[in-house]
């Protein structure tokens, strides 16, 4: 291997692990935009009760399938953690992520459905009501055109 091929070679390589490096610290909201409805849950610990009315809510049947008729996706941040849909996210791609909502992991549990479009449009701290969350999806404009 000649040493023009050597060095073009390292350039590129450099350049892919920086370009892996900046995804993993993006907005992982980004990619769903006018793809998905996320749906976050951001807890402090795995025990929440939030997280966990939400979790065995999403775990029953017709919830469920509301939920993916709805292109839902389901995001959740416990004890700093965050995953998408049960797959892990990277340490980079959370904090992106709770400082695009404005959320911390340690404070107490919060819920935040984001539209297509990428902003949130329900906050709740409480309790939790997927059916109400169900309605105001189905009041979006976007859910009422078919798209």
């Amino acid at each position: 291997m000649t040493k023009t091929l050597r060095t073009a070679t390292f350039a590129l390589t450099g350049l892919a692990a920086l370009g892996s490096a900046l995804a993993a610290d993006t907005n992982p909201l980004e990619a769903e935009r006018w793809k998905t409805r996320p749906l976050v849950v951001v807890a402090p610990r795995p025990d929440d009760p939030l997280l966990r009315r939400v979790e065995e809510t999403l775990s029953r049947t017709a919830p469920r399938e509301a939920f993916i008729e709805r292109e839902m996706v389901f995001y959740r941040v416990v004890a700093g953690a965050g995953s998408r849909d049960g797959r892990a996210l990277t340490a980079g791609q959370t904090r992106a992520l709770l400082r695009a909502l404005d959320l911390r992991a340690d404070a107490p549990a919060q819920l935040v459905l984001v539209g297509k479009d990428g902003g949130a449009k329900v906050r709740q701290a409480a309790e939790v009501d997927l059916d109400e969350i169900f309605r105001t999806i189905d009041r979006m404009p976007m859910r009422q055109t078919g798209r």
